[in-house]
């Protein structure tokens, strides 16, 4: 019996130690993450800053962190902040409405020219979409849903969340077009990137927390992609069209993460001819 127990306690210290570690990763500061972008028909060059799945009300994300992330947002003084869904977690249809009001103070802090613009996520729509809404719309940030906005020179349109059922990109589409300027998507989930036209240059989303727990690069959780890990993270370029999936703030089911620590993008569209070759 000794012996188990030594062997017991050997195996927990190191499993204390990899569980701690991966809190640490889970709520430490978001990486900045950068790209340029060549966007046909546009004429300057506009910053655009890329959150996702901020999950607040979970151990991972409180709103002294959220106010952190806001600050680190402001510092690098982007012309569009863009949030890419999933600011709730849970399947309680209450419990946006519980787990949501303390975030609406953080965001309202965020400063851009040319605005905060978001779309919902699947824990979102689980979780009562219409006090997220409400909540956004309190703090200042426009919700679009299957809808687009002028947003300075570019048309930003924002597609509602696939994972979820909740997509329409031919109407997101018709509404950005309509406004006669560079298209700009962004959704949650990236599986409507395969689908998308030509003249949809660039896909911003998040939703896979870049797999949020990798062991040797892999996934330990099921994956939430029906593609696998074709958009799973970061910056991928298919043609004419770049898809950008940030790995988010925050963090689903357990407040841990490991090998996938969280980011902000920092996304520079710029017109063709000042792309560097």
């Amino acid at each position: 019996m000794r012996k188990l127990l030594l062997i017991l306690a050997g195996l927990a210290l190191p499993l204390a130690a990899l569980l701690g570690w991966c809190f640490r990763e889970a709520t430490s500061d978001p990486v900045v993450r950068r790209a340029d972008v060549a966007m046909p028909g546009l004429e300057r060059p506009v910053r655009i800053a890329l959150l996702s799945d901020i999950h607040i009300g979970t151990a991972a994300m409180g709103p002294a962190r959220l106010g952190r992330i806001v600050a680190q947002v402001n510092a690098l003084r982007p012309d569009l902040v863009v949030i890419a869904g999933d600011f709730i977690f849970g399947h309680d249809p209450q419990g946006a409405a519980k787990l949501g009001p303390p975030m609406v103070g953080p965001l309202r802090q965020l400063r851009a020219p040319l605005g905060v613009a978001a779309v919902l996520g699947n824990h979102d729509y689980w979780t009562g979409p219409q006090a997220v809404r409400n909540q956004l719309r309190q703090a200042g940030v426009t919700v679009l849903e299957n809808q687009a906005a002028l947003r300075g020179p570019i048309a930003l349109g924002g597609i509602s969340d696939d994972f979820s059922h909740h997509a329409d990109v031919p109407a997101t589409l018709r509404a950005a077009r309509a406004l006669g300027r560079p298209i700009v998507l962004v959704t949650h989930s990236p599986d409507v990137a395969p689908g998308l036209p030509p003249d949809a240059h660039l896909l911003l989303a998040g939703h896979t927390h870049c797999g949020q727990v990798l062991i040797f690069g892999r996934n330990i959780a099921p994956a939430v992609s029906r593609y696998g890990a074709r958009y799973r993270c970061g910056l991928v370029r298919e043609g004419a069209r770049t898809v950008i999936v940030t790995a988010g703030l925050g963090t689903s089911g357990v407040p841990f993460r490991l090998g996938a620590r969280p980011d902000i993008w920092l996304v520079t569209l710029v017109p063709p001819a000042m792309v560097r070759t």
